[in-house]
């Protein structure tokens, strides 16, 4: 298990802020949060029903409000931090844009990327995104899990 620094505790906080959002939208409450040398430059939470837009989710949305303020399709060097494991599109759009780690909070039984590691690891992809979960996994687990009570 990573050892998590002070730092990555706050940003995964700022990413259940953004998971919140969502959930007042009354969309499936995910949130991320993309960090460039130490400092926020993206924020997103899922609404892909909202925007009626399949590719909404938390990590695309990060990754637009980043590029757009950065004036930048690439964000080498760059943390998410994303509440629950990225599916592999987002995955996919996470390495075209250069993210170095991708920190999780919960992880995906059903689409999560780790699922299809076998396939990461075998393409020949000319970057690598760092994948490491289980950051504040309770309170992220706890979220969604309240949300499709709620759905019941």
């Amino acid at each position: 298990m990573p050892m998590w620094s002070g730092d990555d505790l706050y940003f995964m906080k700022l990413a259940l802020e953004a998971a919140e959002q969502a959930d007042r939208e009354d969309e499936v409450p995910i949130g991320a949060v993309l960090v460039l040398e130490g400092k926020r430059v993206g924020r997103g939470h899922n609404c892909p029903i909202g925007r009626h837009d399949p590719s909404a989710h938390a990590e695309i949305m990060a990754l637009r409000d980043a590029c757009d303020w950065l004036k930048n399709y690439r964000v080498p060097g760059a943390t998410l931090y994303v509440t629950l494991e990225p599916c592999l599109m987002c995955f996919g759009a996470l390495t075209h844009a250069r993210v170095e780690r991708v920190v999780f909070g919960a992880a995906d039984p059903k689409v999560g990327v780790s699922r299809n590691r076998e396939l990461i690891e075998q393409a020949r992809l000319n970057h690598h995104v760092t994948l490491e979960g289980g950051l504040l996994e309770t309170e992220c687990r706890e979220m969604l899990q309240q949300f499709f009570q709620r759905r019941r």
